[in-house]
């Protein structure tokens, strides 16, 4: 989710068959290397089954797609350009995170904790398409079954 003039941003990363999300922090910026640290960071005491594979957007910040593969052991695909049912997970997500984050809003004003308090919060809510299960209690129950 980009800021006005796309000078910040807002990173999702979104768990496919579970919906959960984790958002990452890039007040100066969603370049290459801006994202490629975030995701490492964020990711980086993931478990090994949610580091497997990371499906990138078409835009600027896979020009780094081998330092970001390599770095959290992940797999590194891309969706088609002008694709995006590629990702409808993300884009569904990116579209309720519009509710705490309407266009036009400034990304860089919110510090990493409010973005992980949203996270949260979306994490715990109950969705119709996991059967009106929260992301958390889905995440458990893949990680339970791994």
């Amino acid at each position: 989710i980009t800021g006005s003039r796309n000078k910040s941003a807002i990173g999702t990363l979104v768990e496919r068959t579970t919906r959960f999300t984790i958002l990452l922090h890039l007040p100066d910026g969603h370049d290459a290397e801006h994202a490629r640290q975030a995701i490492i960071d964020k990711m980086q005491h993931l478990p090994r089954l949610l580091r497997n594979s990371l499906t990138w957007d078409q835009g600027a910040e896979p020009a780094l797609r081998k330092r970001i593969g390599a770095s959290p052991d992940m797999a590194v695909c891309f969706r088609d350009p002008r694709s995006p049912w590629q990702r409808g997970t993300n884009e569904n997500t990116n579209g309720l995170l519009r509710r705490y984050f309407p266009k036009g809003t400034d990304p860089s004003v919110y510090p990493e904790d409010h973005l992980d308090a949203v996270a949260e919060e979306l994490n715990d809510r109950p969705r119709k398409t996991l059967g009106f299960m929260k992301p958390s209690e889905k995440i458990i129950e893949l990680l339970d079954a791994a």
